[in-house]
C-alpha cells in the first residue's frame, strides 16, 4: 500500500469546487475523528467476539471496499481541498508508510469504515450508533476539510453496494 500511496501523491490532479467547503471553516478535529472511528471499531469486535459470522461478512466487505478504493484513486486524479488539515494517526502512518497522504480522496475511507460497521452492526440501538456517529464523522472530515464533499456522500453508496455484493456470494 505505500507504494500505491506514494504513487498518487505524485500525480497532479485537480482541485474542485465545492460549496460546502468553502462555507465550514477548516478546524483541525484528528482527536474526535480517530476517537470515533476507534470506538465504533471496538464496538463492532465486541459484537464480531459474539458473532464470528459478523466479522467474516466485515472482512470480506472490507476487501472488496478496498479494491473499489484502489480503482476510484486510480481513476479519479484529484489534489486535496483548499485549507485541508493533515489528520494526525499513528495507526494511518503504518499503512501509508509514514508520509503524509492528501490525495486519497474519492472515497473517503474513514466514512466508508464507519458505513461498513452500520451495515454490519444488528442490535437496533448499536445501529444508531453507528448511523449517529457515521454523520457525526462525516461533518469532522468536512470541518477539517480532508475530503470533498462527494468523497463522503459516495462511501456509503460504494459500500453499500460492496456489502450486498459480499452478501451475494454467501458470506452472510
Amino acid at each position: 500500500m505505500p507504494s500505491f500511496f506514494k504513487a498518487i501523491e505524485q500525480r497532479n490532479g485537480i482541485v474542485l469546487h465545492d460549496w460546502v467547503l468553502a462555507s465550514l471553516p477548516a478546524v483541525d478535529v484528528s482527536v474526535p475523528i480517530f476517537a470515533i472511528i476507534w470506538g465504533m471499531s471496538l464496538l463492532m469486535m465486541i459484537r464480531t467476539l459474539y458473532k464470528p459470522d459478523l466479522g467474516i461478512t466485515y472482512l470480506w466487505t472490507m476487501i472488496f471496499v478496498c479494491i473499489a478504493r484502489f480503482i476510484t484513486l486510480t481513476l479519479v486524479n484529484l489534489d486535496p481541498p483548499a485549507g485541508l488539515i493533515p489528520l494526525v494517526d499513528p495507526l494511518t502512518a503504518y499503512f501509508y508508510g509514514h508520509a503524509a497522504v492528501t490525495k486519497d480522496l474519492f472515497f473517503s475511507g474513514h466514512t466508508a469504515t464507519l458505513a461498513l460497521i452500520y451495515l454490519n452492526l444488528e442490535r437496533k440501538s448499536d445501529k444508531r450508533i453507528a448511523l449517529a456517529a457515521t454523520i457525526v464523522l462525516m461533518f469532522l472530515l468536512l470541518i477539517q476539510h480532508i475530503h470533498y464533499t462527494m468523497d463522503i456522500v459516495a462511501a456509503p453508496l460504494i459500500v453499500y453496494c460492496c456489502h450486498n455484493f459480499t452478501k451475494a456470494l454467501g458470506f452472510k
